[in-house]
């Protein structure tokens, strides 16, 4: 655990889903199509709509890997052509890792004062479910209520996302209202096209315009999570398997894919006058890196010069800077992040307590003192940026 003088907010943690996540709340006439467990040669599996779902390889998550223990492998330290041995021994769950009480406890351990939460196998549903937005829009709702349950949206330290799908936009709106009259401070979205069977469309058409409304009133933070974000279809196009499966690497696959869903989420939302039409949105991107911002903004910034009429002659890059929060993977440039867009729009993320992620959450500290961050710049990247998303905006 790093030596600070302060107490951190990471804005990447996350639970391990309980069995009954989707089940728990799930409408009766909905029971048989949605969320379902299955015993596939004597292992629990993920049935979707009848489907087996692949995006966890274990579901239950009993036994699960250690927190941090990829840390070299994603510094680029350790070769793993074989990642699952990278994982070495699985250990049983933790109590920390669903019950909310133990993880607040863990938290004071950690030198954490708060954290925005996060699903780990929630952000891999919607693709499954595209194709059936009503069916869709239940298992959603029904996870929302359970994450109601077992967590809350704020107990002034903790602030679980709710998911939001946005296949049925009237749905859609209701669940939005629904959620923000339980308290949510933070919602969440897939990165990636909004797809339904009629075809796709952006975040930022105008059939959400009520979600966005919603959002912009209440002013809470919208984060976009990194999961399945339906880009199968690239590396379709080369020959490649669609479907994506957590920790299943395939190396053309992840450079084509890796920063593509949500560099193009965030540009659909310039492009469509998202951040000039709604003033108090304020985009916060969890766990999806950060190498993508410098190009996308170099590219916003020629298309500017080229057709300004097409960003309401509002700079694009000053855009970003009002309305976009980063947290950068630990391994990548972080000056470069804050050289585009400012400190003061970084935010510190562990993606505590999963193998990727970072065994102390507040180590983070120690990559940003290396990357030259002073202390004053060290300490609103650790803390104060999040914790001020969880107030109201101006």
């Amino acid at each position: 655990m790093a030596d600070l003088s302060f107490k951190a907010f990471d804005a990447d943690n996350h639970y391990y889903e309980a069995t009954d996540a989707f089940t728990r709340h799930i409408p009766d006439e909905y029971r048989k199509r949605g969320v379902q467990w299955a015993v596939i040669n004597g292992k629990q599996r993920l049935m979707v709509d009848g489907k087996l779902n692949r995006f966890i390889p274990n579901p239950t998550f009993d036994p699960v890997a250690k927190p941090g223990v990829l840390d070299a492998y994603f510094r680029g330290k350790l070769a793993a052509d074989d990642i699952r041995a990278a994982f070495g021994d699985l250990e049983p769950i933790r109590p920390e890792y669903r019950d909310r009480d133990a993880r607040l406890k863990v938290m004071d351990e950690q030198g954490l004062e708060g954290a925005f939460l996060f699903p780990t196998l929630g952000v891999g549903m919607e693709e499954s479910l595209t194709h059936d937005p009503d069916l869709a829009h239940a298992v959603f709702e029904s996870f929302n209520r359970w994450l109601e349950d077992d967590w809350g949206y704020d107990d002034g330290r903790l602030f679980a996302a709710p998911m939001l799908c946005l296949l049925d936009p009237a749905k859609a709106e209701h669940e939005v209202d629904r959620v923000l009259a339980h308290g949510a401070k933070v919602v969440c979205l897939r990165s990636g096209p909004v797809k339904d069977p009629v075809g796709a469309r952006t975040h930022g058409d105008p059939a959400h315009a009520g979600v966005w409304a919603r959002l912009n009133e209440a002013g809470v933070v919208v984060a976009f999570h990194s999961g399945e974000s339906g880009y199968g279809f690239l590396p379709e196009a080369w020959g490649r398997p669609a479907e994506f499966e957590a920790f299943r690497y395939d190396a053309f696959r992840s450079i084509i894919t890796a920063s593509r869903p949500i560099h193009d989420t965030i540009a659909a939302l310039v492009c469509d006058g998202v951040f000039t039409t709604y003033s108090r949105i304020r985009i916060a991107t969890i766990e999806s890196g950060s190498d993508w911002v410098v190009p996308l903004a170099k590219g916003l910034h020629k298309m500017f010069k080229q057709r300004p009429g097409a960003f309401g002659g509002i700079d694009p890059i000053q855009q970003l800077k009002d309305h976009l929060w980063v947290s950068p993977y630990y391994e990548d440039n972080l000056r470069a992040v804050a050289d585009m867009i400012g400190a003061r729009r970084m935010l510190f993320g562990s993606d505590w307590p999963h193998a990727e992620g970072l065994a102390e959450p507040t180590s983070y500290a120690d990559d940003l003192s290396a990357a030259g961050f002073d202390e004053a710049e060290v300490r609103a990247i650790m803390r104060d940026n999040a914790l001020a998303l969880v107030q109201q905006p101006d």
